[in-house]
C-alpha cells in the first residue's frame, strides 16, 4: 500500500499554497491557438500534478493539441509534463495513450534540430519504465553517430543511464557499443560519458582502454581524468594488488594543468603507495597547489591534506617546507594560521635559520604594512618563533634580539613573554637579552608589556656584562627612574615656574546634516581645549601611571626594591645603594599616595597593591624584615617561574611524544577485512581510498561510538498500552534533525490514514512531514522527519498520531511524549586565548548566573564533572591531578567551548568549599554568550547535572 503513495519525484517546484486550477479551464487553454495560452495551460497542469491533483483529461488534451507544436520552451515544458505524468493505469498497465506519446518521443530524437534531440536524449536519461524506452532504441542508437558532439555525448549518457537501470534486458550489446563508440569518438565530453559508462558497467573494457591509450590520458580533458582517478581507487580499494598497473598514470596525472586533477591524483598516489619517491612527488604537487592556486578554499583544503601527510611522513615534508611558507603571503588570516602550524612542526636543525628569516621577514611586513588582521597575524608570527627559539638555542640569541625591535603597540606584551620565557631557559642569552630590554625600555607602550619588561629587569639585571664585567643594576635603575620620574604621579606637575595647567574644557556640539540619499541625520562633536596638551612628550610608563595604571605602578615600584635589594647584597658602594634604596622608596610612596586617592570604596586590585607597597618599604626600612625576606623576594620568585617553566616544556614534549607514538600492531591482533568492518584500511595512509563515498565519514560519526550514542537518542513516544506504539531515534547533524520513527499497530484491524503530525517549539522548522500510511494488524511501518535547526536554544518536538479504525471507521488521536533536544548535541570543546576569552567577557552581555547545589565535595572532582558533561575545555591550567589546587578551599577556572553555530559560550567557575558546612561546596557558575539560547540551554544543563552523582558507573 505505502508503494502507492511513495512515488518516484525528481524535481519540484515552489508555489503559493493557495494556488489551485481547474481541470476544464487548462484543457480550454491548452485548445487555444496562442501560444502562451498553451504555455501557461502546461505550467498549471505541471504544479497540479505536483500537488497530487489528478487530471486524467489533460493527458489526451496535451497529446492532441501540444504534441506537434515546434515552440522550444512548450517543448521543455512538455518533457517536465511527460516526467511526472501518471503512465499507468489502475491495472497496472502502461495507458493507451502512452503509444502517442512514444511516437512523439522518437519524432523528436530524429529531429533536424540537434538542440532538441540533445535535449530529448537527456530527458530520456530520467525515463524509468521499460516498455517506453524500448521502442526508442533504434532512434538512440542512431544519435551515436550524429555529426554533432553535441548530440553524441548525451546519447553516449542515455545509453549508459538505460543499462543501469535495466541492464541487458534492454541493451545486451550496451558494453560493446561504448568500447565501438568511445574508440571512434574525438570530442571530450563524448569520450568522458562513454568512459562512464565503461568504467560503471563494463570495468574490464575501461580498465583496457586506460592501458591501451596510457599516453594520451592528458589529451582527454579533466573529466575523463578525474573518472580515471576513480576508477584507479575502485579497482585497488577491491584488489591492492593492482597498484602497479596505476602508479605511471597517476604519475602523468600529477603534472596537469587543473588543479582538481592534479590534487585528486596526488591523494591517490600517496595512498596507493608509501614510497618515498611517491611521498615527494605527491608533496611537491601540493606545495605546487598551495602557491599557485589563488582560491582561499583550496589553500585550506590543501593544507589539511598536508597536515594528515605530515604524520606519517615528516621527514619528506621537511625537504619542501620553504615552499610551504609561500603560503604566508595570503592575506587570509586562516590560512597564516594553518601554515604556521604545520611549518612549526616540521622545523629541524637543517632549516632553522631558513625557517627564522623567513618568520623575521613576516615579522616587519606584519609592522610596516597595513594588514586587515596585522596585529593578530604578528601575534601568531611571534609566537612561532618563540617555539623555534625555545626548541633550537642556537638561533635563540638572534631571534630575541630581532624580536625587541618590535616592542612597540599591541604586539609588544607576546615579544616581552617570549623573552621572559627564552632568558629563563638560556641563562647564557641574559646579559645580551637585558642590555637590549634597558635600551629598548622607553619604546614599550602598553602597560601590559610594560609589566612583563619591568618584571625582567627586576629579576635578571645583576647579570654582568663581558666587555665590563659589571653587572646592570645601576643601569637598570636609570632607565626605569627616567621613564618613571619622581613623584608625585600626576600629569599636572605643581611649581613648575609660574605656569599653571588649565583645566580641560570639554565643549559638545550637535547638528542636523543632509545625507547624500537626502535623508536627514545628527552628527555630535567634541573638543575638548586646555589641560595638558604635551602629552606626547611625557614618557609611556609616566604617562599610564599618571593616568591611574595602579598596578603598573606597584610593578615598578616592586622592580626597583628588588633592585636596591641586590644592590645592597652585593655592596660594592654604600653611597649608590642608598641613593637606589632611596629612590625606590619615594617610588612607593608616590605610587601608594596615588593609589590612596584613587581608591574609593574598591576593593581587589587596589588593596593589593597597597599591601604590595608596604611591604616593599618595610622590606627597604627594617633591617630584620630584610633579612627575613630577601631571600624570598630574590630566589623564591624566580625559582617559582622556574618551575612553571619546566613544566610547560614537560607538558609539550609529552603532548609532542604522545602525537609522534603509533599504533602498533601486535602478533595477536585481529585481522581486519573491509566487507567485515565500516572503516578499513587498505595500505599506504590510513585512509579509505573511497573516503569521498563514506557517508558515515561525511557526517563526522565516529564508528567505535555510533551504535552506542544512537542508543541514547532513542525516545519512546506512546505507551504499551496504546493502540499505536510508537518510538523515534533523534540523529542531529548540525544544523538538520533527522527523525526516524517506528510505528507499531497493536490492534487487530487494520489501521487506515494513520500520520504523525509533528510540531515544533524554539528555533526548530518542519521541512518534511510524515505521509500518511495504512497499517495492517500488528503490522509496522518506518516513517522519516526532517528538521532544520537555527539556533542552540533548547528546542521541544511534540505532536499526535492520528488514525481511522477501518472496522468502525473512527478517528482517533494518541498524543506523543515530547522530545527535548539536548544542547550537548551541539556544543564542541574549543581552545581559545585567554586575552580573547577576557575581550569576549566584556563584550558579550547575556549572562546566566547559576548557584553552585552539589553533593560533590572535592573541587577538582566537581571541576572534572562540569567539564565532562558539558563538551567545555578549561583554560585555566590545572596540572594532570589538579595539583594545583591541592589543599586549597578556592577553585576559579575559565571554561570555553563553540557551537556548531559558531557561537562562543563562556564560563567561570567560582567555588568555595567551606569547613563549617561539612566541607559542601557553595558559590555560583556564569555563563555568558552572544545570544540569550545558549546562555539559558547552558544554564539549565549545568543545574540539571551539577548534582549527579559524579561517576558514569554510579547510579
Amino acid at each position: 500500500m505505502s508503494s502507492s503513495v511513495d512515488k518516484n519525484c525528481t524535481y519540484l517546484i515552489s508555489t503559493e499554497k493557495s494556488s489551485s486550477f481547474q481541470q476544464d479551464d487548462i484543457c480550454k487553454d491548452l485548445e487555444h491557438l496562442e501560444v502562451a495560452s498553451k504555455i501557461k495551460a502546461l505550467k498549471q497542469a505541471i504544479v497540479g500534478l505536483l500537488a497530487g491533483e489528478s487530471m486524467p483529461r489533460v493527458l489526451m488534451t496535451v497529446i492532441r493539441f501540444c504534441i506537434t507544436q515546434d515552440d522550444h520552451q512548450i517543448k521543455k515544458l512538455l518533457m517536465l509534463y511527460w516526467e511526472i505524468v501518471p503512465k499507468y493505469g489502475p491495472d497496472g498497465k502502461l495507458m493507451p495513450e502512452m503509444i502517442l506519446v512514444c511516437n512523439a518521443l522518437r519524432n523528436d530524437l530524429i529531429s533536424p534540430n540537434e538542440y532538441i534531440r540533445g535535449c530529448m536524449l537527456r530527458f530520456l536519461c530520467k525515463l524509468k519504465e521499460a516498455e517506453l524506452i524500448e521502442p526508442l532504441l533504434p532512434s538512440i542508437k542512431q544519435n551515436l553517430e550524429h555529426r554533432h558532439s553535441y548530440v553524441r555525448r548525451n546519447a553516449a549518457l542515455t545509453i549508459y543511464n538505460i543499462h543501469k537501470m535495466h541492464g541487458d534486458a534492454l541493451l545486451p550489446d550496451g558494453a560493446e557499443l561504448m568500447e565501438k563508440f568511445i574508440l571512434q569518438e574525438s570530442d571530450m565530453s563524448a569520450r568522458r560519458n562513454a568512459f562512464l559508462m565503461l568504467f560503471n558497467e563494463a570495468e574490464q573494457i575501461a580498465i583496457d582502454f586506460l592501458t591501451e591509450h596510457m599516453e594520451e590520458i592528458h589529451k582527454f580533458g579533466d573529466g575523463f581524468a578525474l573518472l580515471v582517478l576513480e576508477l584507479t581507487r575502485k579497482t585497488c580499494r577491491r584488489d591492492p594488488a593492482q597498484k602497479s598497473r596505476f602508479v605511471r598514470c597517476l604519475f602523468e596525472l600529477l603534472q596537469s594543468d587543473s588543479a582538481a586533477v592534479s590534487y585528486e591524483a596526488a591523494w591517490t598516489l600517496v595512498s596507493l603507495s608509501t614510497a618515498p619517491t611517491a611521498v615527494r612527488a605527491c608533496a611537491q604537487t601540493f606545495a605546487t597547489l598551495l602557491s599557485s592556486s589563488g582560491d582561499n578554499n583550496v589553500k585550506l583544503i590543501v593544507l589539511d591534506r598536508l597536515a594528515e601527510l605530515k604524520k606519517h611522513h615528516s621527514k619528506v615534508l621537511q625537504e619542501i617546507l620553504m615552499d610551504i611558507l609561500r603560503a604566508l603571503n595570503s592575506p587570509n588570516i586562516d590560512i597564516c594560521k594553518k601554515t604556521l602550524s604545520l611549518a612549526i612542526d616540521l622545523v629541524g636543525p637543517r632549516n632553522i635559520e631558513e625557517v627564522v628569516q623567513v618568520l623575521k621577514r613576516e615579522v616587519v611586513r606584519a609592522q610596516e604594512s597595513d594588514l586587515e588582521h596585522g596585529e593578530e597575524y604578528k601575534t601568531l608570527l611571534i609566537q612561532a618563533i618563540h617555539r623555534c627559539a625555545t626548541r633550537y638555542a642556537e638561533v635563540a640569541d638572534s631571534i630575541v634580539l630581532v624580536l625587541l625591535d618590535f616592542l612597540a603597540g599591541e604586539g609588544g606584551y607576546n615579544v616581552m613573554q617570549c623573552v621572559k620565557s627564552i632568558v629563563e631557559q638560556y641563562p647564557s642569552f641574559r646579559p645580551t637579552v637585558v642590555r637590549k630590554v634597558i635600551d629598548n625600555l622607553d619604546e614599550i607602550t602598553s602597560a601590559e608589556a610594560l609589566r612583563v619588561a619591568l618584571w625582567v629587569l627586576g629579576e635578571y639585571s645583576e647579570a654582568s656584562e663581558e666587555s665590563s664585567n659589571e653587572t646592570m643594576l645601576t643601569d637598570a635603575y636609570e632607565a626605569i627612574k627616567a621613564l618613571l620620574g619622581e613623584p608625585p604621579f600626576s600629569l599636572n606637575r605643581e611649581g613648575d615656574g609660574d605656569k599653571k595647567s588649565e583645566e580641560a574644557v570639554t565643549t559638545t556640539t550637535t547638528k542636523n546634516i543632509v545625507l547624500a540619499d537626502g535623508t536627514y541625520a545628527t552628527v555630535t562633536t567634541t573638543e575638548t581645549t586646555g589641560g595638558v596638551t604635551d602629552l606626547e612628550s611625557v614618557p609611556h610608563l609616566r604617562r599610564l601611571v599618571c593616568t591611574g595604571d595602579v598596578l603598573l605602578g606597584t610593578v615598578a615600584a616592586v622592580c626597583l626594591t628588588k633592585i636596591a635589594l641586590k644592590t645592597m647584597r652585593l655592596a660594592t658602594d654604600k653611597q649608590e645603594s642608598g641613593r637606589i634604596t632611596t629612590g625606590a622608596l619615594l617610588t612607593c610612596a608616590g605610587v601608594g599616595r596615588m593609589a590612596e586617592s584613587k581608591r574609593g570604596n574598591r576593593i581587589g586590585v587596589h588593596a593589593d597593591c597597597l599591601s604590595r607597597l608596604s611591604q616593599c618599604c618595610r622590606i627597604l626600612l627594617d633591617p630584620n624584615v630584610r633579612d627575613k625576606m630577601t631571600d624570598t623576594w630574590l630566589r623564591t620568585c624566580q625559582q617559582a617561574f622556574s618551575t612553571l617553566v619546566a613544566k610547560q616544556k614537560a607538558v609539550k614534549t609529552k603532548l609532542s611524544e604522545e602525537d609522534k607514538r603509533g599504533r602498533a600492531s601486535q602478533a595477536d591482533d585481529l585481522i581486519q577485512f573491509r566487507q567485515l568492518r565500516s572503516q578499513a584500511v587498505q595500505g599506504g595512509l590510513e585512509n579509505d581510498l573511497m573516503d569521498a563515498d563514506d557517508i558515515s565519514r561525511a557526517i563526522g560519526v565516529d564508528g567505535a561510538n555510533a551504535d552506542g550514542s544512537k542508543l541514547k537518542h532513542v525516545y519512546q513516544l506512546t505507551g504499551y498500552s496504546d493502540p499505536v506504539y510508537a518510538e523515534a531515534s533523534v540523529t542531529v547533524h548540525d544544523y538538520d534533525i533527522v527523525l526516524e520513527m517506528l510505528v507499531i499497530n497493536r490492534t487487530p484491524n487494520t489501521l487506515t490514514n494513520l500520520t504523525v503530525e509533528l510540531a515544533t517549539m524554539g528555533d526548530l522548522k518542519l521541512v518534511e512531514r510524515p505521509q500518511s500510511h495504512t497499517i495492517g494488524p500488528l503490522d509496522e511501518r518506518r516513517l522519516r522527519a526532517n528538521i532544520k535547526v537555527s539556533s542552540t536554544e533548547t528546542g521541544h518536538i511534540f505532536g499526535t498520531v492520528v488514525f481511522d479504525n477501518s472496522s468502525t471507521a473512527q478517528k482517533t488521536y494518541v498524543n506523543l511524549n515530547d522530545i527535548q533536544l539536548d544542547i550537548m548535541d551541539y556544543i564542541r570543546p574549543a581552545e581559545c586565548k585567554s586575552e580573547d576569552f577576557r575581550a569576549m567577557w566584556a563584550e558579550f552581555e547575556w549572562e546566566n548566573k547559576v548557584a553552585i547545589n552539589t553533593n560533590i565535595v572535592d573541587l577538582n572532582e566537581f571541576l572534572d564533572h562540569i567539564i565532562r558533561h558539558t563538551n567545555m575545555t578549561c583554560l585555566t591550567p590545572m596540572g594532570d591531578t589538579g595539583a594545583s589546587i591541592a589543599g586549597s578551599n578556592f577553585l576559579a577556572a575559565n571554561l570555553y567551548a563553540r557551537s556548531v553555530f559558531s557561537e562562543d559560550a563562556l564560563v567561570n567557575v567560582s567555588v568555595e568549599r567551606k569547613e563549617e558546612n561539612e566541607g559542601k561546596l557553595s558559590g555560583y557558575i556564569r555563563i555568558r554568550s552572544k545570544t540569550q539560547g545558549i546562555a539559558l540551554s547552558l544554564g539549565d544543563r549545568i543545574t540539571t547535572i551539577q548534582r549527579a552523582s559524579p561517576h558514569p558507573d554510579q547510579p
